[in-house]
């Protein structure tokens, strides 16, 4: 079940690179423009309900495990 939600995360960024490409050809009539923001947001949505959910997992495996600590970044 991960493997699908990180192809579900990739396809939605390979999607969300897609319609940013249409969008700056600037070739879309107004309608079209709107859907594909409604789209976008979509899919905005999404990535950051994948990233949170695998962001949870990590924070619920540390917490369950004494050898892991998390660290800051330098």
């Amino acid at each position: 079940m991960a493997k699908a939600k990180k192809l579900d995360l990739e396809s939605s960024l390979q999607s969300l690179e897609e319609l940013v490409d249409r969008m700056e050809n600037g070739d879309l009539s107004l309608e079209e423009s709107l859907k594909e923001f409604e789209l976008g947001i979509k899919l905005i949505q999404s990535c950051q309900k994948s990233l949170t959910d695998a962001e949870q997992k990590v924070e619920t495996l540390l917490n369950s495990s004494a050898l892991a600590k998390p660290v800051d970044f330098d």
